[in-house]
């Protein structure tokens, strides 16, 4: 991750659509989970501590961030965030089966591709039996962006290459979905279109937009998590979703 996006999220994610839709979103997915996790729970790759907060507040986790970067631990510290650790998620500094569930979001897009492998065999290895992973990753190596090179992403996914990652590194899927569906159009068109034929430079897409215009992009990730929570899946969409589960 650029250091520099840090300041960025920051500022933005307790407002702006994405992340408030997103959040949603995750409601509805974390609805899957076959029971809520009552132990320990790490956040890998948790950059500012916000969701870690998040998480311990709105469902009682007992959250461990852990991120490389420490231009994102300096805003969780800031905050008060609690047993922070600066570590790489291809070598967490923990003994084997002490979570109850990892949760990683947006992380593995930053690892080059093929060391996700690494990441996903650590998250096994520190997950006790019968713990839960929770993944999202950014979607389709058509949707790099103007802000994916800003932000230092290394690759993104499609459904069926993070179900197959998970399954080789040993974990039994639960569930998987694309999600900010509803938006791609609009994705297609700024990003294979606008963006290239204006050559706009790298820069953070991570930007509040008016009052009017937030309300109406979040709608559509709103409308996403309702379908979500009813059970629904999504055929195609900017970010995939993973649940998974260590067996034994």
């Amino acid at each position: 991750m650029n250091p520099a996006e840090f300041t960025n999220i920051a500022t933005a994610e307790d407002r702006m659509w994405w992340f408030a839709g997103m959040r949603k979103i995750l409601q509805a997915w974390i609805g899957r989970m076959p029971e809520q996790p009552s132990g320990r729970v790490l956040e890998a790759g948790c950059g500012t501590g916000y969701m870690s907060r998040w998480l311990a507040e709105y469902y009682g986790w007992r959250m461990f961030p852990l991120d490389l970067d420490f231009s994102g631990l300096a805003y969780a510290r800031r905050e008060g965030t609690p047993r922070l650790n600066q570590a790489d998620l291809t070598s967490l500094p923990y003994r084997d089966g002490v979570f109850d569930a990892v949760v990683s979001l947006d992380v593995l897009v930053h690892l080059p591709e093929g060391q996700e492998t690494q990441g996903l065999a650590e998250f096994l290895r520190v997950l006790k039996p019968g713990g839960i992973l929770l993944l999202r990753v950014s979607a389709l190596r058509i949707l790099r962006s103007r802000h994916s090179e800003f932000a230092h992403e290394q690759q993104r996914f499609t459904r069926s290459r993070l179900k197959r990652a998970v399954r080789q590194a040993g974990f039994q899927l639960i569930d998987a979905s694309y999600a900010n569906s509803l938006l791609l159009p609009v994705a297609v068109l700024k990003f294979r279109i606008w963006e290239p034929l204006t050559r706009q430079a790298p820069a953070s897409g991570v930007v509040v937009p008016s009052a009017l215009l937030n309300w109406a992009l979040r709608q559509p990730l709103e409308w996403e998590a309702r379908w979500l929570e009813a059970g629904g899946r999504l055929p195609l969409g900017q970010s995939v979703l993973l649940l998974a589960q260590k067996v034994r």
